[in-house]
């Protein structure tokens, strides 16, 4: 048990450490990252999204709707006791919720879900982390947008509607989005790919892991840190809650073991920094937020190690 841990569970978090050192030290600019960002969201997780996709057998990828269905309720549910906690309790904007909401509900998959999941259950889970990934793009993304882009002085001009239908169509133009819908399509019509499309579809995805996590150490270097009762509870609700939940609802809606134990592993996984890199834009900087991010990779050391402990034991 503890070398399928260490295999798991030391790869991911040495390359957090890696770029949560390198903005720490300055030796890469911790404070203008978004052309780092721009090359993992926008070339190498599509293309690891749309190989994984195209490469799946037809039946195979077809058996994915339960995990697209618990995932949706999952985000949902998380997503709304956020928001609403911290409108209600905490009296925070929308804006501000919203932040909150989305780093709190995306888990961090696109650069932890990968080497975790194959490490742990092999590559064929990789299609788990696809739909997760897409699955977050096209609802909590999308519903963030929304409302951070009503609070701006133009969508104040706008109805709600409107800002709706503008966010959605964001959000269905960016490379996450469209590149496992592309893949899908690869897969319904049966085409195969050229070997040398494949493999240089190969090169950028296997950027994926090392890139995404260097990312996301760099992003937490950047962060303020305050031990607040609202960083307590977050962390709580994202690294605890959060799966249990999603182990409840698989149950409920039998899911096979093997896809239950992926997908609420996946679910386990800390913070994303979607939440984060999105307020930045619209000037919605959450101190919840930010310090429940690093709070949750801490926690997350001994979390991710107790709920892959339970899974395993799983029945």
């Amino acid at each position: 048990m503890i070398k399928i841990l260490a295999n798991a569970l030391i790869p991911v978090f040495v390359g957090l450490l890696a770029g949560y050192l390198a903005g720490l030290r300055k030796y890469v600019d911790n404070k203008n990252v978004k052309t780092l960002i721009i090359f993992v969201m926008s070339f190498a997780v599509p293309c690891a999204l749309f190989a994984t996709i195209a490469r799946t057998p037809h039946q195979l990828l077809w058996g994915q709707g339960k995990i697209a269905l618990v995932l949706v309720v999952v985000y949902g549910i998380i997503y709304a006791v956020t928001y609403f906690s911290s409108r209600i309790l905490s009296k925070d904007s929308a804006r501000d919720s919203s932040v909150l909401a989305l780093t709190l509900t995306f888990p961090n998959i696109a650069a932890v879900g990968f080497p975790l999941l194959e490490a742990m259950y092999g590559a064929q889970q990789n299609i788990v982390v696809v739909v997760g990934i897409a699955v977050g793009a096209i609802t909590i993304t999308a519903i963030t947008l929304a409302i951070l882009e009503g609070g701006t002085a133009e969508g104040r001009a706008l109805s709600t509607a409107a800002c709706v239908r503008i966010s959605m169509w964001k959000a269905l133009k960016k490379p996450v989005f469209w590149a496992p819908m592309l893949g899908i399509i690869t897969v319904i019509i049966g085409l195969h790919l050229p070997s040398y499309l494949d493999r240089s579809l190969t090169l950028f995805a296997n950027a994926t892991a090392g890139s995404a996590l260097f990312l996301t150490g760099l992003v937490v270097s950047a962060q303020r840190f305050e031990l607040t009762w609202g960083v307590m509870w977050a962390v709580f609700v994202k690294n605890i809650l959060q799966p249990a939940l999603c182990l409840g609802i698989a149950r409920l809606l039998g899911l096979p073991l093997d896809l239950t134990r992926s997908v609420v592993l996946m679910t386990a996984i800390p913070c994303g920094f979607f939440g984060i890199v999105f307020g930045k834009h619209f000037d919605v900087t959450p101190p919840v937020a930010s310090s429940g991010l690093i709070a949750s990779y801490v926690v997350g050391i001994f979390s991710l190690a107790g709920w892959i402990i339970v899974l395993t034991y799983l029945h």
